[in-house]
């Protein structure tokens, strides 16, 4: 599982130093993500099935202990509830807003899409 996990933050580092490099305005880990995901393959092909076995294990242990990861943000809220309080209204106001905001423009790309593949369809 340490050399799965040590794999997974080389891809990050790389994405990071990607981003650090070039200037991009995409996250480091996205661009290390997709740079794993192009990598997981050719590795399993070329090297060995078990360095990729040991990355889904480092994987899945990350993703069963998730929720640790949302200990400092909790942490955060209680500390800054009375500054939550007070802007309580505006924060509930952009939560709503937003959620709408994010369903009509879902609701907008899966109509076009639908047309655009009807018409590919009907030629």
């Amino acid at each position: 599982m340490l050399r799965g996990l040590a794999l997974l933050l080389l891809f990050q580092l790389a994405g990071e130093s990607i981003v650090f490099l070039t200037g991009l305005k995409i996250p480091g880990p996205v661009i290390g993500l997709v740079l794993l995901a192009v990598a997981l393959p050719l590795i399993a092909r070329f090297f060995a099935d078990q360095l990729v076995a040991d990355v889904e294990r480092a994987s899945d242990t990350l993703l069963g202990n998730l929720g640790m990861f949302f200990i400092p943000a909790g942490v955060g809220v209680v500390a800054l509830s009375g500054l939550i309080g007070t802007h309580g209204a505006a924060i509930l106001a952009i939560l709503v807003i937003s959620a709408l905001v994010t369903l009509a423009v879902t609701v907008w790309v899966f109509i076009a899409v639908r047309r655009l593949i009807a018409v590919r369809t009907s030629t």
